[in-house]
């Protein structure tokens, strides 16, 4: 009689890979989010999902571009909770700007990424997926479990508020 062999666990893979895909996916975060508290537990979350992930029957193929989108949805969970936490405080009452204008200004970087972090997580997550990630408008709607119709408003309303806090000198939202 033959004993049955031991499966070794599947997410074993990562172990290989965490040491080199650690540092970019906490990168990737930080770059993203801007606060060391919020992008290691954003890392630590994306770890234990891709954990989680490896050991399902058909798993992805494990890879460091692999962990970046598992982070990437990581945050955009993380944006839209904070949202719905604000919108439980608040009363929101957006209104959509007529017609958008080209920007012929330069940007400051710095000063730009004070301005997104000052708005709200939706708006955060809007401009940061669509403008640093470079994610289509589609792709976004899927991250933040909106409509195509509905991104393409939020986007005009967070651009709107970017560029009235950012013309104020980031001091409002």
């Amino acid at each position: 009689m033959t004993e049955p062999r031991v499966q070794p666990d599947p997410a074993f893979a990562l172990l290989g890979l965490y040491e080199t895909a650690l540092p970019e996916v906490y990168g990737y975060l930080l770059s993203r989010c801007g606060d060391r508290t919020l992008a290691e537990e954003l890392t630590s979350e994306t770890f234990l999902g891709a954990v989680a992930a490896c050991r399902r029957e058909y798993a992805p193929p494990v890879s460091t571009g692999w962990l970046i989108g598992v982070a990437r949805h990581k945050l955009a969970d993380h944006w839209r909770r904070k949202e719905r936490e604000e919108r439980g405080l608040r009363l929101v009452h957006d209104s959509a700007p007529g017609v958008e204008d080209p920007w012929d200004e330069q940007l400051d970087a710095l000063r730009a990424r004070q301005v997104l972090a000052s708005l709200g997580p939706h708006h955060q997550a809007a401009l940061t997926l669509r403008y640093v990630d470079g994610l289509g408008v589609p792709e976004v709607a899927g991250h933040l479990g909106r409509s195509v119709h509905a991104t393409e408003a939020l986007l005009v309303r967070a651009r709107a508020a970017f560029r009235r806090s950012y013309e104020k000198g980031g001091r409002d939202a």
